[in-house]
């Protein structure tokens, strides 16, 4: 499966109490059900007026399918195509001397 990150605009998502974070979530869980396909909700983060997500899905239309059936916006599906953060440097390190032993 494909990774996506979603960007779902939702004035005052930053005030969202913890029980409308868990509604939403219900709700969110029922999508993913009724969509017959492999499908995972892997997070989301709450910042702003905004909810990024991540999921992994087979293709960005299913992505849309599950906001659809779910009631919930989706402005921006991006495949992430790549996942680097503070170790890849000594990764990349390790393997270029690996290479050249």
């Amino acid at each position: 499966m494909k990774r996506f990150l979603i960007e779902r605009e939702i004035p005052g998502a930053s005030e969202l109490t913890s029980e409308q974070l868990a509604e939403i979530a219900r709700t969110s869980n029922a999508a993913v059900d009724s969509l017959g396909v492999p499908y995972t909700w892997v997070t989301s983060y709450v910042a702003g007026d905004k909810i990024y997500c991540l999921h992994e899905a087979a293709d960005a239309e299913t992505i849309r399918e599950h906001a659809r059936r779910g009631g919930f916006p989706c402005e921006v599906v991006a495949e992430v195509v790549a996942e680097f953060g503070p170790h890849t440097a000594a990764e990349v390190e390790s393997e270029r001397a690996a290479a050249t032993a």
